[in-house]
């Protein structure tokens, strides 16, 4: 800024940007540690009493993937140091990286029209025109940009338009996985964090989805901070921008990135000076919950029947007019494009076994395709295909009604989803393959490839299945929720002070009354939601099993695969070849006995479907003819009719042991409540966490609005 202007104007954005900067750390260190000790005393609660949910059939990477290129070309970019472009090479080359890119809340533009409108929009008074005074002239004719509001940004060129194409899905990749920041497994830090920035942005009239609520909390609480100093800075600055338009355009982009760069510093500090002080009380707090857990419940469920009373009237009458003429249709608009993204992730999984099929017979390649096949998940450019159905997602309309900015958030979301049940189905037939090569050997390729691929398929539609069902209530929650807040807050706000008076003092720390408040909304669209999932579970074409129908201990053994790491195909092939040169043809016929053997100790994978009578499925729904079981290559008649039995014995183990189904009748499933870190996956209290039976009557048993003390910390506004 210095540069730009002279040394007073300078000192006085910095003035203004620490001044900002102190006051939202302020408001929000003082909502973080209420959230805290709130957050602390779910996840000791979910210890003592949490309840199992469905359980995954796939296996999940517990050892991640040493870090490996997975995807290398060059490009040219744009210096903004000396105004030149440079052609840049990918690190296979050997080279030293010359730096990296914290992808974080970008975008990946293609063309020179969208950033130049970007750039008009981010600097009111200040218009750029493509034919006349350019910001920057383009190397070559097929740019990539990497935007940012408030940060740098980088500009790129490629070759040619199919190399174009490949980076963008490369970098869109790097955004997706950049933008996941917040770690899952801390069950009370995530979600304090993300309660508070919610209910921060809630005291400031934001109620509705936020793009930026992405990478880690230094730059979501960077964000946080630019969300209103930016205006400022424009009122302050844009009218002593001087020189001619593309100069004004640059230096407007380089003051923005210098204050981001200082907020984000500042930010980093003061947050973790919080967390320090947070997790020094730690201690004293998990001793005072586990002394007092069962009067804090006692307390917290007075108090929730207090506030039922007063909300659930308003809460109803506004469901009835606001949101549920709205479900079925948003619910539908959810599921056509994300379901036939799962659809592809299987379809791309499938095509990639039969290229490693086709390949078995060359033994100079097995090992490099077996690898390439690993490292699917994370390779963008084959993952576009899947990526680009769920972008046909369109919720046109709500951004008015409900206060939804765009669909940019759920479609994110689901590609997230997306590569982890990829990477899942890869590892799960990793340790399967690598399995039955031990007990069978190399004989036989090509058979013992499909049938480890049937054995994962069937566990990927039920994984696959789950997951859809979870990520549809989700947004759900995350569409409805903010605007039955924001409607209902105004009439109910004045009478909420009332209710902490009922709260002793020792436990106010761990029973906030606006947290109860939330819950209680929630709790009133929580049957309207699960219903209308339920009911979609029974249509053929979306590929969903019913809530009723558990997979649990359908491959007793499998569990015990999940902590070995990635098999080194390469070293593995080379001592196999040595093997095989020593060997003969004794060592063969021992080797088809035991691939006989293992097939008849092969352990079945349970699967039921539901089919709608006269139902017609969808074309190129699966890498199968047909998106049911059914349709599926059968192995054999014996194995076949054991699954019948099979299947029969579990519909009756679902009448005489309801404890087994996914939805319990007396027993709340509040497994994922704590996985609720990133923008929907804050809303994972949904799935079978409310029994069946609390939904028989407006007046129902207060103890499920209790148990959703578990589920406050969800929807990410």
């Amino acid at each position: 800024i210095g540069l730009v202007f002279n040394t007073t104007i300078a000192l006085t954005t910095c003035v203004c940007v620490a001044a900002r900067t102190g006051n939202v750390m302020g408001e929000f260190g003082c909502l973080y540690e209420q959230q805290y000790a709130v957050a602390l005393f779910n996840k000791v609660r979910y210890d003592v009493e949490g309840v199992g949910g469905p359980q995954p059939q796939l296996l999940h990477r517990k050892i991640p993937l040493e870090n490996k290129s997975i995807f290398s070309g060059s490009l040219s970019q744009y210096l903004e140091e000396n105004k030149k472009w440079r052609n840049h090479f990918s690190h296979d080359r050997r080279h030293h990286p010359k730096g990296t890119i914290n992808c974080a809340g970008y975008k990946v533009l293609t063309s020179m029209e969208q950033y130049l409108d970007l750039i008009s929009n981010s600097l009111p008074g200040v218009k750029a025109k493509v034919g006349s005074s350019p910001f920057l002239k383009c190397a070559t004719q097929f740019p990539l940009i990497l935007w940012h509001p408030y940060a740098r940004h980088y500009c790129f060129c490629a070759l040619t338009e199919k190399e174009q194409q490949k980076w963008h899905a490369v970098l869109q990749d790097c955004v997706r996985h950049a933008n996941n920041g917040l770690s899952e497994e801390n069950k009370v830090q995530t979600p304090a964090f993300t309660d508070a920035v919610r209910i921060y942005r809630q005291t400031q009239g934001h109620y509705g989805t936020w793009e930026m609520m992405c990478g880690v909390p230094s730059q979501i609480l960077s964000n946080l901070v630019m969300e209103g100093l930016l205006p400022e800075l424009r009122e302050l600055i844009s009218s002593r921008l001087k020189g001619k338009l593309h100069e004004r355009q640059r230096n407007w982009m380089l003051i923005s990135d210098a204050v981001y760069s200082l907020v984000q510093r500042q930010c980093k500090d003061q947050y973790e000076a919080v967390l320090q002080k947070c997790e020094a009380a730690h201690s004293s707090l998990e001793a005072s919950i586990r002394t007092d857990m069962d009067q804090i419940i006692t307390s917290k469920e007075h108090v929730t029947n207090k506030i039922r009373e007063v909300v659930l009237p308003k809460a109803e009458k506004l469901l009835k007019v606001s949101i549920k003429p709205y479900i079925s249709s948003i619910l539908d608009a959810l599921m056509e494009p994300t379901s036939r993204g799962f659809f592809e992730v299987r379809d791309v999984f499938s095509r990639e076994l039969l290229d490693m099929s086709k390949n078995t017979l060359n033994e100079s390649t097995k090992e490099t395709h077996m690898e390439k096949i690993f490292m699917l998940a994370f390779h963008p450019v084959k993952m576009q295909g899947c990526y680009e159905k769920v972008e046909k997602l369109s919720l046109e309309g709500l951004q008015q009604r409900f206060d939804v900015s765009s669909p940019s958030v759920f479609v994110q979301r689901a590609q997230i989803l997306m590569r982890e049940q990829m990477d899942n189905v890869v590892y799960t037939f990793e340790q399967i393959f690598h399995q039955s090569l031990e007990s069978q050997g190399t004989e036989d390729l090509c058979k013992t490839i499909q049938r480890c691929q049937d054995r994962v398929i069937k566990k990927f539609d039920y994984d696959s299945s789950t997951v859809r069902k979870r990520f549809f209530r989700e947004a759900l929650l995350q569409i409805f929720i903010p605007y039955m807040l924001k409607q209902l807050n105004p009439p109910c706000a004045s009478e909420l002070p009332r209710f902490q008076e009922l709260i002793f003092e020792d436990f106010s720390r761990f029973i906030l009354v606006e947290n109860i408040f939330e819950e209680v909304v929630l709790h009133s669209v929580m049957k309207d939601i699960m219903l209308a999932v339920k009911e979609a579970a029974v249509q053929r074409k979306h590929n969903l099993y019913r809530d009723s129908i558990c997979l649990s201990n359908s491959d007793p053994n499998l569990h015990l695969l999940g902590e070995n790491p990635s098999v080194n195909w390469a070293a593995k092939y080379a001592r196999a070849q040595e093997e095989n040169n020593g060997a003969g043809e004794d060592v063969e016929d021992d080797s088809d006995a035991k691939c006989g053997e293992s097939q008849k100790r092969r352990t079945k994978q349970v699967v039921s479907m539901i089919q709608v009578e006269d139902s017609v499925a969808l074309p190129s729904e699966s890498c199968l003819e047909g998106s049911s079981v059914e349709d599926m290559p059968e192995e054999d008649k014996d194995e076949e009719d054991e699954d019948e039995e099979n299947v029969d014995e579990m519909a009756s183990s679902e009448q005489n042991e309801p404890a087994v189904s996914t939805v319990s009748e007396n027993t709340p499933d509040l497994t994922s409540v704590f996985h609720s870190s990133k923008s929907l996956s804050r809303t994972s209290a949904l799935i079978n966490t409310i029994p069946t039976s609390s939904f028989s009557s407006p007046g129902g048993n207060m103890s499920t609005v209790e148990d959703l003390e578990f589920i406050r910390v969800c929807y990410n506004l």
